[in-house]
């Protein structure tokens, strides 16, 4: 995985709430096992009408939002569990997803594949659709190592929360295999000391 430190960005906002999982990256096209492709599909049914023509008014596909944080409504990545939905999210050029609640089974599959998931309070939220609302280039900055958000323009900051030892994963670009080995001085002293 790639490290995650600090990160500014514009936002590309999704003002939709209870986003679920075969939203995000419908079920027809699960059958692939690594994680490349999938950011195509990413909410491919609000994407493209049936005819696979580009439906011109939703963000994705609006050229004036650009950005690598994908910023949605409360409730975000609910239903069933795929890990799909994270891969189709990052490969699409999303680091970060941020809204006022995550499913935990989402915010576990992301924080496992290198994409940060970050739950601000619904006021907060707001504050950001806000933002990008008056200005479409309005930019985010992210701080993993102070668990910090702040919105650039307005100077408006929110702490999140996130575990301790994915927080360490990510800015290390560890999975959970990296971390055990680097580990290993520790694992051998331990060893060594029986």
């Amino acid at each position: 995985m790639k490290k995650f430190e600090k990160l500014t960005s514009a936002i590309v906002p999704l003002n939709i709430e209870n986003i679920d999982t075969d939203q995000i990256i419908p079920a027809r096209f699960l059958k692939a096992t690594t994680r490349e492709g999938f950011g195509e599909n990413l909410f491919r049914d609000w994407r493209y009408n049936g005819d696979h023509t580009v439906k011109p008014d939703f963000v994705l596909n609006d050229p004036a939002y650009t950005g690598r944080i994908l910023v949605a409504g409360k409730n975000f990545g609910c239903g069933s569990s795929r890990e799909h939905a994270a891969w189709a999210i990052q490969d699409a050029g999303f680091d970060v997803v941020i809204s006022s609640f995550f499913a935990d089974i989402f915010k576990g599959n992301a924080l496992n594949n290198g994409l940060l998931p970050i739950q601000v309070s619904d006021d907060f939220l707001s504050a950001i659709f806000t933002a990008v609302s008056k200005d479409h280039t309005a930019k985010l900055a992210v701080d993993l190592e102070k668990q910090t958000v702040i919105i650039a323009d307005t100077g408006e900051e929110a702490d999140f929360e996130i575990n301790a030892y994915k927080k360490s994963c990510l800015i290390n670009g560890y999975d959970d295999i990296d971390f055990i080995l680097a580990q290993k001085h520790l694992i051998e002293e331990f060893e060594q000391a029986k």
